[in-house]
C-alpha cells in the first residue's frame, strides 16, 4: 500500500500531518488528519492562583490570545462569584470583536481563501500567499487590507494594552476605562473597517469568488467539499450571532434545534472522543454518544466556527451583516449550508459583523464609564467557574476549579478548533478520495486536499493539551566525533 504524507500542513496555526494511504489500484483507502503538538497547559497551570490564568492561557497561541483571555476572565468571574458592571462587559466585547477582526482579515487575505481563490488553488506554491495576491489586486488594494488589519490591532493595543497575550480583563471587569480621546480615535477606525469589510465582501467574495465558475463549482461541490453535519454557536436571547455571550445552540443536518444550554451546563450535553493517533480530542454530543467519523441526524458530531455559527443562528445582530447573512443563504439555497468552502464566506460575514459591533459601542454612552470592575469579595467565592465564548475558530469552552486559597486544582479546556476537528478529519478524507484516482497526484492536488481543512481555520496550537497516552521521545547519543552511537525511542 503506497503512502503519502503531507507534512507539515500549510496555512495554519500550529502543527499537524496528512497521511493518504492508497490501494493497489492507486485509489484512497483511508487518511489520518494527525495533530502532533502537545502544550499541556491542562496540567502545568494547576497551582497556580486562579486570578492569573487570564493572563498565562493567553500564551496557548499568539494567533488568538484573546479568545483565551476572554473566556478565562469569565470563567474566573464565576470562580470568584462576581459580575462586571457594564461599562466593563461592554469594553471587553469591543477589545473582543476588535480581535475578530484582526484574526478574520489575516485568515481571509493570508492563510485562506484570498492566495487559493485570488491566485489560485493550482498556481505555483511560491506564488501562492499574501505576496502574490497584493501581485494579483495590486499594491493599493494590498495596502488597504494592511491598513485595516492594523486598525483592529491598534484598538486590541489601546484597549488590552498590547494586541498579542493581552493584561486587560480581570476577575470582576478590565483593568482600566477609555478615555474619551481613545473612545473617537476608536470610532473613526471601526468606521473604515466597517467600510473596508463591505468591500471584502462586495469586491472579493461576490466578484473574484463567486463569478468565476471554476471556483464556485468548487464551493457548491457535493463531491469534494461537503458533510451533512450538526452545527453549533453562540445565540443571544433572539438567537442572533453573538461573540462574548449568550446560550450554546446546536441544530441539526436539517437546522432543526437539538438543544440550547448556558455554558456552566456544558457537560451536561458534551463530552470528548480519543483517538489513539492524535493529541486532540473529538467533542460529540453526549446525547447522541460517538458513532465514528459519519455524519447526519444520527452523529454526534458538530461543526463549529463561521458556518457552524451561522447555521446556528436565526440572524445577525448588526443590520449590514443582517443583509449578508440573508444574502449568503438566499444564494446557497437556504438553511443550513453544508458546503466547507463557505466557511470563507461566513467568516467575511462575521468580519463585518464584528467592525459594526466594534462602532456600535464606540458610540455607546456607557462606554467611557470609570467603573469598569466589581471587586470580588470573599463571601461571593465559589471555588468554580466556566467561562463561554465564540472564537474565532468555534465554541470556547474555561472550566476551572480552585481550593479555599484561590489556588487552581483541576481546568478543562474544550477548544474552538477541538469542536472541528473530526468535520476536519472526514473532509480531508472526501476531498482526498475525490482528487486523487488511479495513483495520479501533484502539488495542486494536494493543495487541494488542504483546503478541505484551510477552510475551517484550525489553530492547533491552543488545541493541544491533554495525553491520550505517552509523549513520543526519540533520544540520539552520539560520540566526541560526532558519531552516532544509539538511537532509544518511545
Amino acid at each position: 500500500m503506497k503512502e503519502i504524507r503531507i507534512e507539515p500542513v500549510t496555512r495554519l496555526e500550529g502543527h499537524a500531518k496528512i497521511v493518504i494511504f492508497l490501494d493497489d489500484k492507486g485509489n484512497v483507502d483511508d487518511t489520518y488528519f494527525q495533530i502532533v503538538e502537545l502544550r499541556g497547559f491542562e496540567e502545568f497551570c494547576k497551582g497556580r492562583p486562579v486570578e492569573e490564568l487570564p493572563r498565562i492561557l493567553t500564551r496557548l497561541c499568539g494567533v488568538c490570545p484573546w479568545a483565551h483571555h476572554i473566556a478565562s476572565a469569565k470563567a474566573t468571574d464565576g470562580v470568584f462569584g462576581v459580575e462586571p458592571p457594564p461599562a466593563g462587559k461592554k469594553l471587553r466585547e469591543m477589545g473582543y470583536c476588535a480581535h475578530f477582526l484582526e484574526s478574520h482579515l489575516e485568515h481571509f487575505y493570508a492563510l485562506g481563501p484570498a492566495p487559493d481563490f485570488i491566485v489560485g488553488p493550482k498556481a505555483d506554491p511560491k506564488k501562492r500567499n499574501i505576496f502574490g495576491v497584493i501581485e494579483k489586486v495590486g499594491m493599493d488594494i494590498g495596502m488597504t487590507v494592511i491598513k485595516n488589519r492594523a486598525y483592529a490591532v491598534k484598538i486590541e493595543d489601546m484597549l488590552g494594552g498590547k494586541s498579542t497575550h493581552p493584561v486587560y480583563a480581570i476577575p470582576g471587569g478590565v483593568s482600566h476605562p477609555l478615555k474619551e480621546e481613545d473612545r473617537k480615535e476608536i470610532e473613526k477606525m471601526a468606521q473604515e473597517l466597517v467600510d473596508f469589510c463591505c468591500f471584502t465582501l462586495d469586491e472579493v467574495v461576490d466578484k473574484i469568488i463567486l463569478q468565476n465558475k471554476e471556483y464556485l463549482d468548487l464551493i457548491m461541490s457535493k463531491e469534494i467539499y461537503y458533510h451533512e453535519t450538526n452545527y453549533i454557536g453562540l445565540v443571544d436571547d433572539r438567537n442572533r450571532v453573538n461573540f462574548y455571550e449568550g446560550e450554546f445552540r446546536v441544530v441539526d443536518p436539517e437546522g432543526k434545534e437539538i438543544v440550547k444550554f448556558k455554558p456552566e451546563d456544558y457537560l451536561d450535553h458534551i463530552r470528548e472522543h480519543v483517538e489513539p493517533w492524535s493529541y486532540l480530542k473529538f467533542p460529540y454530543l453526549k446525547d447522541i454518544g460517538w458513532k465514528g467519523f459519519v455524519e447526519g441526524k444520527d452523529s454526534g458530531i458538530m461543526r463549529a466556527a463561521p458556518l457552524g455559527r451561522l447555521n446556528a443562528a436565526d440572524g445577525m445582530a448588526t443590520p449590514k451583516a443582517q443583509e449578508a447573512y440573508e444574502k449568503f443563504f438566499e444564494f446557497m439555497g437556504g438553511k443550513p449550508v453544508h458546503n466547507t468552502l463557505t466557511f470563507h464566506w461566513a467568516r467575511a460575514i462575521e468580519a463585518l459583523y464584528a467592525a459594526e459591533r466594534v462602532l456600535e459601542l464606540a458610540r455607546d454612552p456607557e462606554i467611557t464609564d470609570p467603573n469598569v470592575r466589581a471587586i470580588p469579595h470573599p463571601e461571593n467565592y465559589r471555588g468554580e467557574g466556566i467561562g463561554g465564548v465564540e472564537a474565532p475558530r468555534g465554541s470556547l469552552i474555561h472550566h476551572y476549579r480552585a481550593d479555599e486559597n484561590g489556588i487552581v486544582t483541576e481546568l478543562n479546556l474544550i477548544v474552538a478548533t477541538a469542536f472541528n476537528y473530526a468535520g476536519m478529519h472526514m473532509s480531508i478524507n472526501r476531498a482526498a478520495k475525490a482528487l486523487i484516482k488511479n495513483g495520479k497526484v501533484d502539488e495542486g492536488i494536494l493543495n487541494m486536499v488542504e483546503m478541505a481543512f484551510r477552510a475551517y481555520d484550525p489553530c492547533f496550537s491552543c488545541a493541544t493539551h491533554t495525553l491520550p497516552g505517552t509523549m513520543p521521545i526519540r533520544i540520539e547519543i552520539y560520540d566526541h566525533h560526532g558519531e552516532l552511537l544509539e538511537v532509544i525511542s518511545r
